[in-house]
């Protein structure tokens, strides 16, 4: 949670400044929202720009982006809106190096001034925010799908539920051997006891055959 809240400030300050960068000097005393969109792709050129279609614009964009990804607490769309802060910039960095043969940074003044610094201290603000956030759950993601299992119902199979008998119902730790039902004696035991007289028969006590 803590992570959350200081990644997203940290962001929040890094969309702020690539959208304030525009309005500060870029090179020699011109200001970044005066270069088109264009020019980054084609070239470096003396041409003023409306603000809208100027470096303003991917900013803006940018801006917009990280808004949502801290919103919804999402890394990768805050370090997307980072990287784009930073293309742009790089790109704008490349095209004016190309059109003035190199780039100076002046005590004066002159060459490089504090609107690409705040653009890129944006851009890296937005990938230390991204770095900083943990982002959602885990848990979030994997939510419980099967249903509710009462409880005694482990056991389908058998309805009602059984219950495991506890220690105070278990007397013996052998069990208990169940006993036959008596059906009498055998057939041949008793004819064998009725054909051999025991010792305390006499002769005239034998059973007639």
């Amino acid at each position: 949670m803590i992570r959350n809240v200081l990644g997203s400030v940290v962001a929040l300050v890094g969309a702020a400044a690539a959208v304030v960068s525009p309005f500060r000097n870029w090179y020699e005393g011109r200001l970044g929202r005066d270069y088109r969109i264009q020019d980054l792709f084609e070239g470096i050129t003396a041409t003023e720009s409306a603000v809208l279609l100027s470096i303003l614009l991917p900013f803006l964009f940018a801006a917009v982006v990280a808004l949502a990804g801290v919103l919804l607490r999402s890394r990768l769309v805050v370090a997307f809106a980072g990287v784009v802060v930073l293309g742009f910039t790089v790109l704008w960095m490349v095209r004016q190096g190309q059109a003035a043969n190199g780039l100076t940074v002046g005590g004066d003044g002159s060459g490089l001034q504090t609107g690409v610094a705040i653009a890129g201290s944006g851009g890296l603000l937005l990938l230390l925010g991204a770095a900083l956030m943990s982002g959602r759950r885990g848990g979030a993601r994997h939510r419980r799908t099967e249903p509710f299992t009462a409880p005694g119902s482990e056991h389908p199979d058998t309805w009602p539920p059984t219950q495991e008998p506890g220690p105070a119902a278990q007397t013996s730790p052998w069990p208990e051997r169940e006993v036959d039902p008596y059906v009498g004696p055998s057939p041949r035991e008793d004819q064998e006891t009725r054909s051999y007289p025991t010792q305390d028969e006499g002769p005239d006590q034998r059973p007639p055959r």
